[in-house]
């Protein structure tokens, strides 16, 4: 297995963290309306400091990287995610059972004070993010390719754990445009949208919101499954280099939800 390499551990972690921590019952989760999660263990309801919010917990992708620190802080009084890798990678994830149907729309806030300049996400030695929003999706496993299958079975019997069908993730590049769609170098089940790019807003909190529906579609050409988890990570273990970043308070929601900024 050791031509996999890069950010698709972090996917296979990430679904066992998933599977492991997930505790709707069987019959709930075929009801999305009793499962659902609009709202993710909110960080600005938690007091700062190292202990997480109820439903987050650690997501490391290997024994052999450095973790990126994690911590809860207080900013504009609002207690947020801040996290500090240092040639690093890991993140936090939060299991859900969540029909992205019922809840299209996902909203979070980041702030990313500056750029990795190595980083090159189309490169998978260079494929760092100073922010990223991750989604892992259910799906019908006799789609898979034969290529992603082989590669689904190596993993499978190496770890005893199941890759997910398909992973989404959001991040803010250095260099390719707003929207570009970036496909894995390893597997076609995992996608990067780059949802921010370049300088122009670093520095300042950004409020972001998706429609998952859509942006699966896009990415991988077909209806999504159910949201098995959702995280946060801070990488910098290809590159090398040091960056930080700030998250807020992750939702999912029927309709477009009331901004801060509309709010004040």
């Amino acid at each position: 297995m050791s031509h996999i390499r890069g950010k698709v551990w972090a996917v296979i972690l990430f679904s066992a963290l998933a599977a492991g921590c997930a505790t709707a019952p069987t019959d709930q989760v075929r009801t999305p309306d009793t499962v659902a999660l609009p709202l993710v263990g909110s960080f600005s309801g938690h007091p700062p400091g190292e202990a997480l919010p109820s439903g987050w917990q650690p997501w490391i992708l290997s024994p052999f990287k450095r973790p990126t620190s994690y911590q809860l802080v207080s900013r504009e009084g609002k207690t947020v995610a801040r996290a500090d890798a240092r040639s690093s990678a890991s993140g936090l994830m939060h299991p859900l059972a969540l029909n992205p149907g019922s809840y299209p729309l996902l909203q979070w806030r980041w702030k990313v004070d500056e750029l990795i300049s190595k980083a090159d996400n189309s490169q998978k030695h260079l494929e760092d993010a100073p922010a990223r929003l991750v989604l892992s999706f259910d799906g019908d496993m006799e789609k898979l390719t034969p290529q992603d299958r082989m590669l689904f079975d190596s993993v499978r019997l190496l770890t005893g754990q199941q890759m997910p069908y398909a992973t989404l993730m959001y991040i803010w590049g250095n260099r390719a445009p707003r929207e570009t769609v970036i496909p894995n170098k390893h597997t076609s089940r995992v996608r990067m949208i780059v949802v921010e790019s370049g300088r122009d807003k670093l520095g300042s909190w950004q409020d972001v919101t998706r429609n998952v529906v859509e942006d699966y579609r896009r990415a991988f050409g077909e209806e999504p499954g159910r949201i098995s988890a959702v995280g946060i990570m801070t990488d910098t273990d290809n590159t090398g280099g040091n960056a930080h970043a700030y998250y807020g308070d992750i939702g999912f929601h029927r309709s477009p939800p009331v901004l801060a900024t509309q709010r004040d």
